[in-house]
C-alpha cells in the first residue's frame, strides 16, 4: 500500500504518522509562535480582495434582498444593520443609516448567512502527502494558515472541526492573528487500538502504556482501551477546550487496517466517553458507517453519527426515532477525494455507492441532518468545498441546501451548550446574531451553483462584523 492508498474522504492517514514524527516536539505555545511568525507568508498564498475592517463601528448593507437561514424565500429591499460584531437589526422600513456608518449599497444582491461546514480538519485539510512528510513544520502550519484563508473566501465563515489539533489555531484566529473561520474544535479522536486513527507501524507493537505513539504527541488522536483510558483522554480535550467531542466507534476508508464493517468499542466504552461529554455540558459525536456500528453508538447515547453511508432502513428509524443527528456528506464520484489506489479505493466506492442510500434514507424517516465536506490533504480537492454543498441537489431543493448549510448546521453546533465558544445565534440573519454575512451577485434560490465560484459570486463577505472581502466597494 502506498501512501496515497490512505488519502480520501475520511479523517485520517498513514501520512499523518510521518507528519507527527516532525511536528511531535511542537507544543501549544510553540505552535502560537510559528503561526505568528508565518502570517506575511500565509498572505502571499492566499491574497485577500481587501483588508479586514475592524469591527466596532457600524456597517449597513442597505438595499438588499435577504435569505435570513431559515425562510424559503426572499425578503425584497431590507437592510441589514450590524453593529460590532453583532446584527443589530433587519429593517425592512430603510430608515435612514446611522451616523457615522458604512454604507455597502446591495444593488438588490443577496445577503445570506455566512455557511458552515460541519465536517472539516483545519491543519490537514490542503497539503499533499509529498510535502507534508518532508516540509518544514513552519511551512506547515504557514499552509494551514493560508487554507484557513482560502476557507474563509469560499464563504465558510464556521467549520466543525472533527479530529485534530486546532486549539490553538483557532485561538489564533480568534485573537486575529490570522483570518479564517470560526472553529468548533473536537480535538484528538478518541479511537482504539487497530482502529480508524490507530496509524500505528506494526514495529510497534505490542503497545506500551508509558509511551505515547507519535500521532497521540501529534494530536490527531488518541488511542484508549479501557473505560479508564477513554474517560481520560476524553476529559483531556475537554480541559483543552473541545466543544465537542469525537469518537471513533467504526472502521473508515483512509486507515490501512480499519475495514468499514467493523466495531470498534464496546457499547460500555463508547457509554464512557459519552458520560464525560454529558458531565462536560456538551455531547459525543461518533464516526460510523455499518448498521451494527450505527446501533451501538446509538444506545451509548450518540448525539451525532459521522458518515452513516452502509445504514439499513432499520438503522435510519432508529436514528429518527431517537432524534440522533445525521453528520454526513456527498461523495459522488473518486473527484471528491485524492486519488486512490487498492483497499482504500476500494471503500471510497464503498462510500460512493452508499451515498444515494444514505440520504434517501435520512428524508424518508425524517432525520435531522447535517453537511459537512470532510476534505483532506489537497488544495484542489478543498477548493471544490462549495461544490460538495451543491452535490445535495440530487437529494434537496435550493432553499433546503441553503438552510442545513446555515441554520441547520447552527442548531447542530449548539448542541455544544455550555461549551460553545461562540454563544450567540450563527447561520441565520437576525438582530443578536453573530455579523457573519455574504453578500452574493444573483439568487442562490434560484441557481445554487453560484456558491461553486465564489471568487466571481461573493462580493462581500464579513466574518464577526469585519470585512474580510468586498469588490463593490462602500
Amino acid at each position: 500500500m502506498t501512501e496515497l492508498d490512505s488519502l480520501s474522504c475520511a479523517c485520517c492517514s498513514p501520512v499523518l504518522k510521518k507528519l507527527s514524527d516532525r511536528l511531535s516536539g511542537l507544543g501549544r505555545r510553540h505552535f502560537l509562535t510559528a503561526t505568528a511568525a508565518t502570517v506575511a507568508t500565509a498572505g502571499h498564498s492566499a491574497p485577500v480582495l481587501s483588508q479586514p475592517s475592524e469591527s466596532g463601528g457600524k456597517v449597513v448593507f442597505r438595499q438588499a434582498r435577504l435569505f435570513d437561514g431559515k425562510s424559503s424565500s426572499l425578503r425584497d429591499n431590507v437592510q441589514v444593520i450590524v453593529e460590532g460584531t453583532k446584527i443589530a437589526a433587519v429593517d425592512a422600513a430603510n430608515n435612514p443609516p446611522p451616523a457615522g456608518a458604512t454604507v455597502i449599497d446591495c444593488g438588490g444582491r443577496v445577503v445570506m448567512p455566512g455557511l458552515i461546514d460541519a465536517h472539516w480538519h483545519a491543519l490537514f485539510a490542503a497539503l499533499p502527502a509529498a510535502v507534508l512528510t518532508t516540509a518544514d513544520p513552519g511551512y506547515i502550519f504557514s499552509a494551514a494558515t493560508a487554507e484557513a484563508e482560502r476557507t474563509l473566501q469560499r464563504g465558510f465563515t464556521t467549520v466543525r472541526d472533527v479530529g485534530g489539533p486546532t486549539f490553538s489555531f483557532k485561538q489564533a484566529i480568534d485573537d486575529r492573528l490570522i483570518s479564517g473561520p470560526r472553529i468548533y474544535p473536537s480535538g484528538a479522536m478518541i479511537t482504539s487500538s487497530g482502529g480508524h486513527g490507530d496509524l500505528r507501524m506494526l514495529s510497534e507493537l505490542p503497545r506500551t502504556s508509558s509511551q505515547l505513539s507519535t500521532v497521540e504527541k501529534l494530536g490527531g488522536a488518541m488511542i484508549v482501551d479501557s473505560v479508564g483510558e477513554i474517560q481520560l483522554r476524553t476529559r483531556e480535550q475537554m480541559m483543552q477546550g473541545a466543544s465537542q467531542i469525537k469518537v471513533v466507534a467504526g472502521g473508515g476508508v483512509s486507515s490501512p487496517r480499519s475495514p468499514l464493517d467493523m466495531t470498534t468499542f464496546s457499547e460500555a466504552e463508547m457509554r464512557a466517553a459519552v458520560g464525560v461529554a454529558r458531565d462536560w455540558n456538551t455531547y459525543a459525536t461518533m464516526h460510523a458507517y455499518a448498521p451494527q456500528t450505527i446501533q451501538r453508538a446509538i444506545a451509548a447515547g450518540a448525539a451525532c453519527i459521522e458518515h452513516a453511508h452502509l445504514m439499513d432502513d432499520e438503522t435510519a428509524r432508529l436514528m429518527a426515532d431517537k432524534q440522533v443527528w445525521l453528520s454526513t456528506q456527498p461523495f459522488l464520484s473518486a473527484e471528491d477525494a485524492v486519488p486512490l489506489t487498492g483497499p482504500s479505493r476500494d471503500r471510497l466506492l464503498q462510500v460512493i455507492a452508499g451515498t444515494n442510500s444514505v440520504y434517501t434514507l435520512a428524508r424518508k424517516h425524517g432525520i435531522k441532518t447535517a453537511w459537512g465536506s470532510d476534505m483532506l490533504f489537497s488544495p484542489a480537492v478543498t477548493a471544490r468545498q462549495g461544490i460538495m454543498l451543491t452535490h445535495l441537489t440530487r437529494w434537496y431543493g435550493n432553499a433546503e441546501i441553503l438552510k442545513m448549510a446555515t441554520s441547520t448546521n447552527a442548531e447542530l453546533l449548539a448542541l455544544s451548550g455550555l461549551r460553545n465558544p461562540y454563544p450567540a445565534p450563527l447561520g441565520v440573519v437576525e438582530a443578536g446574531a453573530f455579523a457573519d454575512l455574504l453578500l452574493i451577485d444573483g439568487n442562490p434560490l434560484e441557481d445554487i451553483r453560484l456558491i461553486e465560484n465564489p471568487t466571481k459570486n461573493l462580493r462581500v463577505i464579513m466574518k464577526d462584523g469585519r470585512i474580510h472581502k468586498n469588490t463593490l466597494g462602500s
